[in-house]
């Protein structure tokens, strides 16, 4: 994986390879860390980054809701990296923000540590399989359930919080899956180890709420738009696993997954088993845009080199 030659740190670029931390920080040690995925795709304008905005934005609200003191603006954020993509010299790539509670004194209070941000740019494919984007994966209902309201914030990108997550993935993996597919704590469908689904019955899209202990996916409200531009109705409603079998597409989205069918849940065939025309049509459109394509008229892309 070519992660470029610069990393950002703390307002300062520095080599990949020196942007280390003490075995003291407080994020190692306690998960007080807030992180965004955000992907920067090769067009004929050089490259762009989808929707920069909303992330940096998301990253901002998860710090307050972590209670984790962000040293900068979003305004500096983006344009930290944009110029760390342009310094690495990526036509495409995969950028990860970095927030996090740094060395300092140990226990569960650690607002007095100071906060360091870091900015890592990498070249990475398609998350789930090189071929998952027309072929599909196949998924497992996982035995871990997401967080429960109150336990936790689902809408904060927050990286203690992805030890469920990896729980999720982790089962499915050992089980011969690509990936494990969480239920909420009443038993309705939640999302992704690191996805949002969508899942299409009689020309209908369904995909949970707010209130499903998901995270507000960036890539799931370009879906939404889509999906409604091309007069396909969506709604947000508790999805019981028995829908996810009888289904007739189901998707899933997210900046690593992109737009990516589901083939299989629990072994039993989603449909014919194969990529639908909503999914198709959605993918379509989107990475239509990302490619440059597609006029962008949801101004989603921030050109690199401009």
């Amino acid at each position: 994986m070519n992660f470029g030659t610069y990393a950002w740190r703390n307002g300062e670029w520095v080599a990949f390879e020196d942007c280390t931390v003490h075995v003291t920080t407080h994020a190692l040690h306690y998960g007080s860390s807030v992180f965004e995925g955000i992907r920067a795709y090769s067009t004929p304008q050089g490259p762009a980054v989808f929707r920069l905005q909303p992330h940096t934005k998301r990253m901002v609200n998860s710090c307050k809701l972590a209670k984790i003191d962000l040293p900068y603006s979003a305004d500096q954020i983006n344009s930290a990296i944009l110029e760390t993509i342009r310094r690495n010299g990526h036509d495409s790539c995969y950028v990860r923000p970095l927030a996090f509670r740094g060395q300092g004194a140990m226990g569960l209070e650690g607002r007095k540590n100071s906060t360091d941000l870091v900015i890592l740019t990498m070249e990475w494919g398609r998350y789930l399989g090189s071929d998952a984007i027309e072929n599909g994966v196949d998924v497992q209902i996982s035995s871990w359930r997401r967080m429960a309201p109150g336990t936790a914030s689902s809408w904060g990108k927050i990286g203690g919080q992805y030890i469920n997550s990896q729980f999720i993935s982790m089962e499915a993996h050992d089980n011969g899956f690509h990936e494990g597919l969480a239920l909420d704590i009443n038993g309705y469908v939640s999302e992704g180890a690191g996805e949002n689904v969508f899942v299409v019955v009689d020309g209908v899209v369904i995909t949970p709420g707010s209130w499903a202990s998901i995270l507000l996916g960036v890539t799931r409200d370009s879906a939404i738009t889509l999906l409604k531009e091309m007069g396909v109705e969506v709604r947000f409603e508790p999805i019981p696993r028995d829908m996810l079998y009888l289904a007739d597409e189901v998707f899933f989205t997210g900046t690593a997954a992109e737009i990516t069918p589901v083939r299989s849940i629990d072994r039993i065939p989603v449909g014919s088993g194969t990529r639908g025309p909503i999914t198709k049509a959605v993918q379509d459109r989107f990475f239509g845009i990302t490619s440059g394509a597609v006029e962008d008229k949801y101004g989603w892309l921030s050109y690199v080199n401009k």
